[in-house]
C-alpha cells in the first residue's frame, strides 16, 4: 500500500516567520500532524507564495504575497515531497519572485510543478513510478493574475481547450491520476453549477481524484464516474484570517493498492500554528462534511444554492466596477446609511443586461479583458 498525504495552502505569514525560519515544527503543526506526514510515502502541499527576499509586486487586485527564503528551513522539516505552484500567487513578485522559488525548491530537493517560464513548461505533469504503478500529477489554476502565457512565466491556466487533453494524455501513461484545481469561490463550501462541470469533466477524462483548493474553507465531496472530486479542503497552514472558513482544514490521505481509497483527516488553526483535531472537533467537522456533500446530491440544490450565494455577493462586485465614484467619502457614507442605494440606483435593469452580455459573450468578454490586461501594462492612453 502506498500511502498520499494531500495537504492545502501552505504559507508562512509575518506572525510565524521565525518558526519556520528556526525549523520549529514541532510548534507549527505539532507532534501528531508531524508524525502523520513522516508516515507517507509522499506528501503534496500548495506552496501559495513565492520564496524571495527582493519584494517586486507585479499590479493586481488582492494581496501580493511574499515570504523570505529563510522559511525554506521550516517549510522543508515539514516534509513536503511535492508543492503545486498552480495557483492565483505564485507570481505576485513577478518573474524574479518565481525563479528565487523554483532554484530554493530545487536546491533543497523538493519537486514541483504547475507553474513555469511559459505556459509550456507550466503546463508538465509530474510523473513518477512505485511498485511497477505510474502516478500522475496534474496542477493548473483559475485565470488570475499569475497564469502563464506562450511568452511569459507563471502558473498553468486551467484551458478546457488544452487542460482536459492533457488530463486524458496523462492517463494513457499513468495508472492513477491526481489534479490539483487551483479555484472555486472563496469563503463557498459548495461547487458552482460550472466547477462541478468542470471537476466531473476532469474525472471523466482520467482523473482519479481532484482537489479543489483556493476556497481557504472544508467544502464537500463528490463520487462521480469512479472518481472522487474534493471541493475544498481548506487551508493548511495559512495564518491570514481568523473566522469559521480559516480555523479548519483537512488532510487528505491516499491508500494506493489494487484500488484507490480516500480518507479525511480533520485539522484546526491555532492562532499561528496548526494542530490535528481533538476527537469532538473531528467528528463534527467531518459529520458536517459529509452532510454538505449528501446535500450536492439533491436536485437542483447546487444552482439554487449558488444564486442565493450570488445575491449576498453582488453589492461587493457593483462597488468594485463602479469606479472611482463610489469611493468618494460622501457616496460611501450616503450608501452605507442606504443599503448601497447609489449602486442600486446606478445599475438598473438595462445596464444589468449590458453587463451580463459582457461577461457571457465569448467575443465581447475577449475583446474586454484583452484591452483591461494591455491598459493594466500601459499599452494605451486610457487607462
Amino acid at each position: 500500500m502506498f500511502k498520499f498525504i494531500i495537504g492545502a495552502d501552505l504559507v508562512p505569514t509575518d506572525s510565524n516567520i521565525d518558526l519556520f525560519a528556526s525549523a520549529d515544527v514541532e510548534t507549527l503543526i505539532g507532534k501528531d500532524i508531524k508524525k502523520l506526514l513522516d508516515s507517507a510515502n509522499f506528501t503534496i502541499f500548495n506552496l501559495e507564495v513565492p520564496l524571495t527576499d527582493k519584494s517586486t509586486p507585479i499590479k493586481k487586485c488582492g494581496p501580493n504575497l511574499i515570504a523570505p527564503t529563510k522559511t525554506i528551513a521550516g517549510l522543508k522539516t515539514i516534509n513536503p515531497h511535492f508543492f503545486t505552484l498552480a495557483n492565483n500567487h505564485i507570481l505576485d513578485q513577478g518573474e524574479q519572485g518565481l525563479q528565487s522559488t523554483t532554484a530554493l525548491l530545487d536546491k533543497y530537493g523538493i519537486d514541483y510543478a504547475g507553474a513555469g517560464k511559459d505556459v509550456e513548461e507550466a503546463a508538465k505533469p509530474y510523473i513518477f513510478e512505485h511498485d511497477g504503478k505510474k502516478i500522475g500529477i496534474y496542477c493548473c489554476a483559475e485565470h488570475e493574475f499569475t497564469i502563464a502565457t506562450e511568452n511569459t512565466p507563471g502558473a498553468n491556466p486551467f484551458d478546457p481547450l488544452n487542460s482536459l487533453d492533457h488530463v486524458m494524455e496523462l492517463k494513457k501513461q499513468c495508472d492513477y491520476v491526481i489534479v490539483l484545481y487551483h479555484g472555486g469561490k472563496e469563503h463557498y463550501r459548495y461547487p458552482s453549477p460550472y466547477l462541478q462541470k468542470v471537476c466531473r469533466k476532469l474525472v471523466d477524462k482520467g482523473a482519479d481524484i481532484v482537489v479543489c483548493q483556493h476556497s481557504h474553507c472544508i467544502g464537500c465531496e463528490e463520487k462521480w464516474h469512479g472518481g472522487t472530486i474534493v471541493y475544498g479542503q481548506g487551508n493548511f497552514l495559512f495564518d491570514a484570517a481568523d473566522n469559521e472558513f480559516w480555523n479548519t482544514s483537512l488532510l487528505i490521505e491516499l491508500n494506493i493498492g489494487n484500488k484507490l481509497e480516500v480518507s479525511y483527516i480533520p485539522l484546526c488553526k491555532n492562532e499561528n500554528v496548526v494542530q490535528k483535531a481533538g476527537k469532538t472537533e473531528a467528528e463534527t467537522i467531518l459529520k458536517q462534511f459529509h452532510k454538505r456533500s449528501s446535500d450536492i446530491l439533491c436536485k437542483d440544490f447546487i444552482q439554487e444554492n449558488y444564486s442565493k450565494f450570488a445575491e449576498s455577493m453582488i453589492l461587493g462586485y457593483y462597488y468594485r466596477i463602479s469606479g472611482k465614484f463610489s469611493s468618494f467619502l460622501p457616496i460611501r457614507i450616503i450608501n452605507k446609511l442606504n443599503n448601497y442605494l447609489f449602486l442600486r440606483l446606478m445599475y438598473g435593469p438595462e445596464e444589468k443586461i449590458m453587463i451580463e452580455n459582457c461577461l457571457e459573450c465569448e467575443a465581447h468578454r475577449e475583446l474586454f479583458s484583452q484591452f483591461l490586461k494591455d491598459s493594466r501594462k500601459g499599452k494605451f492612453s486610457i487607462k
